[in-house]
């Protein structure tokens, strides 16, 4: 089973969106950056805090859109693997989510 999330167009380049969901009854915050016409999926959780990442709804990157950002303690991610690249994160990387982009550029989120 897949479950619809937007359309690449939906988010800027480089650009970010959050997502709510309920899978199986569970609560599930997810959040997908575009890159160089690339989408990343995450959890949208800290690993250094166990909180959400983003600073508002939907910006989930630094004010150079270089890399992805947590708004409590300012640990940075890189865009394409989820790796702590600086802050507090001590090496933990983000837990990265499988994601499907159709042939109408529609995107997924995988089992």
């Amino acid at each position: 089973m897949s479950i619809k999330l937007c359309h690449i167009n939906d988010i800027e380049d480089p650009g970010s969106k959050g997502f709510e969901l309920t899978i199986n009854q569970q609560p599930l915050n997810i959040f997908i950056v575009k890159k160089d016409d690339r989408v990343f999926g995450y959890i949208n959780q800290c690993p250094h805090a166990g909180i959400n990442l983003e600073w508002l709804p939907d910006d989930f990157l630094d004010m150079d859109k270089d890399l992805i950002q947590c708004s409590v303690h300012g640990a940075l991610f890189v865009i394409e693997t989820g790796e702590c690249a600086g802050g507090p994160c001590n090496g933990q990387p983000l837990q990265s989510i499988e994601l499907d982009i159709d042939g109408e550029g529609n995107i997924f989120l995988c089992d």
